[in-house]
């Protein structure tokens, strides 16, 4: 038996309207957002009295997607150190591939995003920089060259 696809990524935000706004920047596709009022999501994510307002983006033409939750009950925990480096355990970054780096940067830039580091190249093969973006997301960004 196999993995047959990966569906999506989950990340919990505090101010989901700003989040969409980045990832709509970065070039993904908002599918929907709303309340998730189905109660069998407390059973599979193990809290109780839940409300939530969630938003699932696509890459376009397929291949991948984010889901955004926005916690109003129970409250969102704040990790430590909330800007964590790169080598701190746990998910650090989404990572895309994209057509413009320096393009991509610019936009993200209108919205809060920072370098973590710096633009790099890697050998003649990529272009490669890591995006902080609203709350702390990272991702990572890749041009490919050639």
């Amino acid at each position: 038996m196999a993995i047959r696809r990966m569906d999506n990524v989950l990340i919990v935000v505090e101010d989901l309207d700003a989040v969409i706004a980045f990832f709509v920047e970065l070039g993904m596709e908002l599918e929907g957002k709303g309340p998730l009022e189905w109660r069998g999501a407390e059973r599979v994510v193990g809290l109780e009295d839940v409300q939530q307002d969630v938003a699932m983006l696509r890459v376009p033409g397929g291949g991948g997607r984010v889901e955004l939750a926005k916690f109003h009950r129970p409250k969102a925990i704040t990790p430590e150190p909330k800007d964590a480096p790169a080598n701190t355990l746990g998910i650090r970054r989404i990572m895309f591939a994209v057509d413009d780096i320096e393009d991509v940067i610019a936009r993200l830039r209108t919205h809060g995003a920072e370098l973590v580091g710096e633009l790099e190249r890697f050998e003649d093969i990529y272009l490669l920089c890591y995006l902080r973006g609203p709350e702390g997301i990272v991702v990572g960004l890749a041009q490919e060259l050639g």
